[in-house]
């Protein structure tokens, strides 16, 4: 690979990084040919980018982009595979449903709206984290509740009201 095309992938690889708040480092080495396939098949399906990258043009890339990465340079030993996401725990829950038929992906670390994850003893955390969709039904839901209660006491009450003033008035 010449200067050039290193240069390229590594302006690339930045636009990436920048264009991204989800970003998992994983290690996917070890994988058969048809593995790898399904792993990408089920990327693909999952709206994950998944692309194998040199850990040195990586790196480099992370130090040019505006971000913040923290310890996650560190993880960039061996195989690195990155997988980009608009959902923050979509390639954790990928991680841990492809590791029910196999032992990988490892993951190495996440970057994930300015937090930092770094380990496989992370995944669940990673998984547990909600998407933003998912805390707005949640909070629709808790705001619905209270409102709920009230306009159901209103309609009960009213019922019993209405039932007191009838039976006082047959009794007149």
């Amino acid at each position: 690979m010449t200067r050039e095309e290193k240069a390229t992938v590594i302006e690339d690889l930045t636009a990436q990084l920048g264009g991204s708040g989800i970003i998992y480092l994983a290690d996917i080495s070890g994988l058969d040919a048809g593995s790898t396939s399904d792993l990408r098949r089920a990327c693909f399906k999952a709206n994950i980018k998944l692309a194998v990258v040199k850990n040195t043009l990586l790196a480099k890339a992370m130090e040019a982009s505006e971000k913040e990465f923290g310890e996650l340079p560190g993880v960039l030993k061996g195989n690195t595979s990155l997988m980009l996401s608009d959902t923050g725990n979509a390639p954790a829950k990928l991680i841990k449903n492809f590791r029910k038929k196999s032992d990988r992906p490892l993951l190495k670390g996440a970057f994930i709206e300015e937090a930092i994850y770094i380990g496989d003893d992370k995944l669940d955390a990673l998984v547990s984290i909600k998407s933003k969709e998912e805390v707005i039904g949640d909070i629709i839901g808790l705001l619905q509740s209270p409102a709920k209660n009230v306009i159901s006491g209103l309609k009960s009450g009213g019922g019993k009201l209405a039932g007191i003033l009838k039976t006082l008035s047959e009794r007149e």
